[in-house]
């Protein structure tokens, strides 16, 4: 076969992508799903209107033109709510990802190259996890003032030992490999060893531990949303709209559906791509899957 026919038979990047979408609907709608929140996050107020104002004389209105997803017992706006909703919940969710990677890895790596270190903090992570996360949050949301930073905080703590846990034990197997045990021996240690050698190992597990933490640290806000712990009443939560919806959920259900389904889309869309992420990075499962 000449070059010239290899070059007209080589796949091009559109068709790729609509064989991979073809083979992997799922991902291709999960990421659609997601990056479609994060637009509504970002483009929120020219998406709705004000999700503060109170009008009493509306209050329990159905939908209409001017609030296409009626109106709750205060005449607050629910469709402007749940679009400002989600601004609260993707932020809460990707800064406690990040603060997880970051805080777990750091002290899931030093528990792994220090055998007295990580004793002590492996000790430690199971005094956490054997308190559930949600009481967790709650206790650290009561104990500080009332904001967002104040919830992402709280959620964020309870989630770390997790991570923790999960890259202690990676590195503890990274560290039995050739390469670098090679390097140990030839004088290689502190940073460039973690660097060079542990953290790209880390790499995969982290993401998908990521992911799963991100769905978590959603559904823990919502949480504390409902029981009214962390965020003010005034802030617009998925969480809050549902327990402001609680009172009429007999005459008017679908005040407590609009955010529930939001939330639904959303853990289960963050978590469907850390399933697939982690067939992705596994190379077993790759194969058996066909990616």
């Amino acid at each position: 076969m000449s070059v010239i026919e290899t070059h007209r038979t080589a796949p091009s990047p559109v068709s790729r992508w609509l064989d991979y979408a073809r083979r992997n609907p799922a991902t291709v709608i999960c990421c659609a799903l997601l990056l479609a929140f994060l637009l509504i996050a970002i483009f929120a107020p020219l998406l709705a209107g004000d999700p503060l104002k109170i009008n009493p004389a509306l209050r329990l209105k159905p939908p209409s033109d001017d609030a296409i997803w009626g109106r709750d017992h205060l005449g607050r706006d629910v469709f402007a709510r749940a679009i400002y909703g989600t601004r609260v919940s993707m932020l809460v969710g990707f800064s406690v990802a990040i603060l997880v990677t970051l805080f777990g890895v750091a002290i899931g790596v030093y528990a792994g190259l220090s055998p007295i270190g990580g004793a002590v903090v492996m000790r430690l992570t199971d005094a956490m996890m054997a308190i559930p996360a949600v009481l967790l949050a709650i206790a650290f949301a009561s104990l500080m003032n009332a904001g967002l930073l104040t919830v992402i905080i709280a959620i964020t703590i309870p989630e770390v030992p997790r991570m923790v846990r999960l890259v202690r034990s990676v590195v503890l197997g990274v560290r039995q490999q050739l390469h670098v045990t090679a390097a140990i021996s030839i004088g290689t240690s502190g940073l460039p060893l973690v660097w060079r050698h542990i953290l790209p190992n880390t790499l995969g597990p982290v993401l998908v531990q990521a992911t799963y933490a991100c769905a978590s640290a959603i559904i823990a806000s919502a949480v504390l949303s409902f029981l009214g712990v962390g965020l003010s009443p005034e802030v617009p939560s998925w969480g809050g709209m549902m327990a402001d919806a609680r009172q009429q959920f007999r005459i008017h259900p679908i005040l407590m559906l609009y955010p529930g389904v939001l939330l639904s889309l959303l853990v289960l869309a963050v978590n469907i791509l850390g399933d697939r992420l982690s067939d992705a990075l596994d190379p077993r499962k790759s194969r058996r899957s066909g990616l």
